[in-house]
């Protein structure tokens, strides 16, 4: 087994790095609602050298029982050939770190899927087709384990599709990398009068108007005003803090039309909420709240902007597929990231919590 150590910190003293689910910010965000939220250093080697940190989040998934959630992390993969020793190891040393009532850990990876690599996983126009069965993903990521305990989780929490846009070339590199249908709907915006401005805490009340009408044309699920209200709250309470929220709002003559609450941690923006009006559609507001989240990383010193969730393929049936050809336009690179991955600790308790996600 891959050597290696954990060692408990302080939540505030996660390093941040370019997940924002991997940030001091993000386990504040999630004491204000209850979770626990735990952080570990990774050391590995003989020598134990420090190669990182690890945030965990507790969840209920039953009257008494919990899971050790661990969005986005860990984020350092020290050999991509060597993925399931190197959680295997991570996982037999935090065990002994969490409450006698953890089922499961579950890993949301941030890595890229190595299927990827493999030219037979795409269609004859170039098109990925996925991660093959679990079954054969179970079996590569367990080569080379000790106990053959990684399992792919029945869903994914964070979507594990993305486009990664490049902002540190400079502006008009950027506008030229996009699709021609993307730029003119930016300067359409523009031309028609959309400006951008940030917002603060005190709009929210507009913003989440814009939110409740893009839920019920989509028939989203919605979180509540006070979930939205801590976000910033966060971000008011440690003004220090590398990872911060934006809140950017699209108006044409005083009216609202598109907003987004995007977040800068080290040297990536990413988009996390969008919103937009039922009406006006022909002003492409959210076009223009894009272009500017996309300048606004480009000034802050970022590396990219995630634009966070797209289907894995342009395949018309799936329900993203919208999402896909909206943020595709806007010229990044696609990211396939591994998804969900489970480390059971009560073999017959996680079956039955598997068995109800899956239904």
């Amino acid at each position: 087994m891959t050597n290696i150590s954990l060692n408990s910190k302080k939540t505030r003293h996660v390093k941040p790095g370019f997940n924002i689910q991997q940030t001091a910010y993000w386990a504040r965000l999630k004491k204000q609602h209850g979770r626990r939220a735990r952080a570990f250093d990774i050391a590995a080697g003989e020598k134990e050298v420090y190669t990182g940190d690890i945030l965990v989040v507790m969840r209920s998934v039953g009257p008494d029982s919990s899971m050790a959630y661990v969005p986005f992390g860990p984020e350092l993969l020290p050999d991509g050939l060597r993925r399931g020793p190197w959680l295997e190891a991570i996982s037999e040393k935090l065990k002994y770190k969490l409450p006698e009532n953890c089922v499961f850990i579950r890993y949301d990876l941030p890595w890229q899927s190595p299927w990827v690599d493999e030219p037979d996983r795409y269609t004859q126009d170039d098109q990925w087709m996925g991660a093959p069965k679990t079954r054969v993903q179970e079996m590569r990521m367990n080569f080379d384990t000790d106990h053959w305990n990684l399992r792919k989780a029945p869903t994914d929490l964070l979507p594990p599709d993305t486009v990664l846009v490049d902002v540190v070339k400079a502006r008009d590199r950027i506008l030229a990398q996009m699709r021609p249908k993307t730029r003119y709907n930016i300067r359409l915006s523009a031309r028609k009068g959309v400006q951008v401005r940030e917002a603060s805490v005190d709009d929210l009340p507009v913003w989440y108007e814009l939110y409740r009408q893009t839920a019920k044309r989509h028939g989203m699920s919605l979180n509540s005003m006070e979930y939205f209200k801590s976000v910033f709250k966060v971000k008011n309470r440690d003004v220090d803090s590398p990872a911060r929220a934006h809140l950017l709002l699209a108006e044409a003559d005083g009216k609202p039309l598109a907003g987004i609450i995007m977040a800068v941690s080290g040297s990536r923006a990413t988009y996390l909420y969008g919103a937009s009006s039922s009406e006006n559609k022909n002003l492409m507001a959210s076009y223009a709240v894009q272009w500017e989240a996309i300048s606004r990383a480009h000034k802050a010193g970022c590396r990219e902007y995630d634009l966070f969730g797209i289907s894995p393929n342009p395949d018309p049936s799936h329900p993203m597929y919208g999402l896909y050809r909206f943020k595709t336009g806007f010229g990044g690179k696609i990211l396939h990231r591994q998804g969900c991955w489970d480390y059971p600790l009560d073999e017959d308790a996680y079956e039955i919590y598997k068995a109800s996600e899956m239904t």
